[in-house]
């Protein structure tokens, strides 16, 4: 993209699979499996433009709350598009990885994310974060509770709790800070995403639905990006 500058991280959340089938006559699962197929593409999409870290919103701690035979459907796509991830990264070299709390999920999901961010590692290409039982309270709590512990089992030092001491708790640790955060299908608030991560970030909201989010709209998003004058809390 020749004259634009592009992100370095850029995050989404991914949101209107269900309003998206409903308004093509389609039950929720079927905007699910589509949004599900699209991740691909947009993986795709942001590597070839120059995109070095992509982090999605998949599934979060409020999610639970869903009914239950919808979770059941997410838990099932989710196990396939772990199966599927494995091959897409190792074909496509990108380095996969977890963040949120997964002992929540179930024994087998767990050892497919571990063999999934164990076997791509090392890939050089797109770095890809997946969110997974993800909740930005949850995440910050969890950071805390283990500074605490390893304060008190003399692991680290008792001294002044630094920012950088508290981010490389955070599960993102060692992830630049997203550059541009994306939420598709009109919606204008986080939901509870990346609350840490995006204090300096750029937001994009767009009314167009997760499974019709295309190459297209991805590069709008990153032409908006690049319009506007980043100051870091400069007057």
């Amino acid at each position: 993209m020749e004259g634009i500058r592009v992100p370095e991280h850029v995050a989404i959340i991914l949101d209107g699979n269900g309003r998206w089938a409903k308004s093509k006559g389609m039950p929720r699962s079927y905007g699910h499996i589509q949004g599900a197929r699209n991740v691909e593409v947009i993986c795709r999409a942001a590597h070839d433009m120059g995109i070095r870290y992509l982090t999605v919103y998949a599934f979060s701690t409020e999610n639970w709350s869903r009914p239950e035979e919808e979770v059941k459907q997410l838990m099932g796509l989710l196990d396939n598009y772990l199966k599927n991830c494995l091959k897409t990264a190792k074909k496509n070299n990108m380095a996969v990885r977890v963040i949120g709390d997964i002992s929540r999920l179930d024994e087998g999901l767990r050892n497919k994310i571990n063999e999934l961010t164990e076997v791509t590692k090392d890939y050089t290409g797109l770095n890809f974060t997946v969110a997974l039982n993800y909740g930005a309270q949850d995440e910050m709590l969890r950071a805390m509770n283990h500074i605490i512990e390893d304060m008190l089992s003399g692991e680290i030092e008792k001294q002044k709790v630094t920012k950088e001491l508290f981010e490389s708790y955070l599960d993102t640790s060692g992830i630049p800070a997203p550059d541009l955060m994306i939420r598709t299908s009109g919606e204008q608030r986080l939901s509870n995403f990346l609350l840490w991560q995006l204090a300096y970030s750029e937001f994009y909201f767009t009314d167009t639905a997760w499974p019709a989010f295309d190459e297209n709209e991805l590069k709008k998003a990153v032409v908006e990006y690049s319009s506007r004058n980043r100051r870091y809390g400069a007057i």
